[in-house]
């Protein structure tokens, strides 16, 4: 392919002027592997398009709600319907039930869900939940691992803060920071010590229960059935942020997956096909407390949004009705993480490659990546050469070495081969 980024430079040049740092996250800013951040025109199937018009294979996929790719028709055509009825009504609508239904009806532990605009929204306001739940005010979270921008989440988070190396986010208050602990992925015995040091003060343990702000790290066996069995000995709420993981490890997510239940589950865009939403659900014990049945206050405009949720609802409906999907996306990531394994074997490469189904990270290392600390110390000029070697060849790879890739089975073979064969000239 001809590479030739000088249209996404000068957009680029030209949104530096009007929105900080050129970009409206900051992972998409390129800091971490430098260059130019590449502005998209379009997307279809498992291809994004650029504004120079480059062709890319995705293995990001919108951080991961593009299970069936991009502009899937029968969601498209459904948006394309539903907008004509409006963009918002701010009260209630027969689709929201739907969609809950749906859900409850794919998803182990969900008695009750709340529909809200985000994965941070779910997660800022399942926090909320849980402390007015408990009556506690401490929560457990893991180093590494990325809840969304809430001030809480912020300390020692995964994500952009990682890759942009910010130790302290300014705007957090000691309080805040005070009332999270932090451990170590993959790392019980910490968290024990924890929870005997804070008698009765935990109200829940929130984390990624296949890590995906640090690259993936999949949990190791025993973690999750730990952290469980803490929970349950010491009335603390477990909350599984399935933002990423939801919908994509199987049709019931990392808890179905996995076999863990949780109290509390979150979701982002995924239960929109990509469209700003999310929601929180668990235990009606727990929902229960939520407004305007209990004390604890959440609210939203646009939740529940027509337009979300006729996207969500149809993506998931699909995937519901045909779980050979999973079959078919497993097959396609083992293909490619046992392509790379193989060429960086040949070429003698320190490598290791975590794969937990359609999430897929590589880190050029010789040791094993369980935790924030082990990812840190991967070679990580090594990945920003790997990844502007694949992008001017035509693939697109998150652009940090602190996340995860995304598989759609959009992905056809020959795009995996085109990635394999030029990760064998890197």
């Amino acid at each position: 392919m001809s590479y030739s980024i000088k249209k996404s430079e000068q957009l680029f040049e030209r949104a530096a002027k009007f929105i900080p740092g050129g970009v409206n996250s900051p992972v998409r800013a390129f800091r971490s592997v430098g260059g130019t951040p590449l502005f998209m025109r379009k997307a279809k199937g498992a291809y994004l398009y650029d504004a120079d018009g480059n062709q890319y294979i995705d293995f990001i996929n919108s951080w991961g709600p593009m299970i069936l790719g991009h502009a899937y028709a029968p969601v498209v055509d459904a948006i394309r319907k539903k907008v004509e009825d409006s963009t918002s009504f701010g009260a209630p609508t027969e689709l929201e039930i739907e969609v809950a239904e749906l859900i409850i009806s794919m998803v182990p532990n969900v008695d009750l869900i709340r529909m809200v605009n985000s994965g941070t929204e779910a997660c800022m306001s399942a926090i909320r939940l849980a402390r007015g739940y408990t009556g506690r005010n401490k929560i457990i979270k893991f180093e590494g691992c990325y809840h969304g921008h809430a001030d809480s989440f912020l300390v020692k988070a995964g994500s952009g803060v990682a890759t942009l190396n910010i130790q302290t986010v300014p705007g957090v208050t000691a309080g805040v920071s005070g009332d999270t602990l932090n451990v170590a992925y993959n790392d019980l015995n910490a968290v024990r010590k924890l929870v005997d040091q804070n008698p009765e003060s935990i109200a829940a343990i929130i984390i990624e229960p296949v890590a995906g702000n640090m690259g993936c790290i999949p949990p190791l066996p025993g973690f999750l059935e730990g952290l469980r069995n803490i929970c349950t000995e010491n009335g603390i709420v477990l909350i599984l942020d399935e933002v990423m993981t939801g919908f994509r490890l199987s049709l019931g997510g990392a808890q179905e997956f996995l076999g863990i239940d949780a109290d509390l589950v979150t979701y982002g865009k995924v239960i929109g096909a990509g469209m700003p939403v999310g929601a929180f659900g668990g235990r009606k014990k727990i929902m229960e407390h939520i407004a305007p049945l209990g004390k604890v206050y959440q609210a939203g405009t646009l939740s529940g949004n027509p337009i979300a949720m006729i996207a969500g609802f149809t993506l998931l409906n699909d995937l519901k009705n045909n779980t050979s999907i999973y079959e078919e996306l497993e097959k396609k990531s083992a293909y490619l993480e046992k392509g790379l394994h193989d060429v960086f074997e040949k070429k003698g490469l320190n490598h290791k490659i975590n794969r937990r189904g359609s999430m897929i990270s590589l880190h050029f290392c010789d040791h094993e990546v369980t935790d924030f600390s082990t990812a840190a110390k991967a070679d990580v000029d090594m990945f920003n050469k790997f990844f502007h070697h694949l992008l001017k060849h035509g693939v697109y790879l998150p652009p940090s070495a602190f996340e995860s890739w995304f598989l759609s089975n959009a992905l056809s073979y020959q795009d995996l081969d085109h990635t394999i064969e030029t990760a064998s000239r890197f």
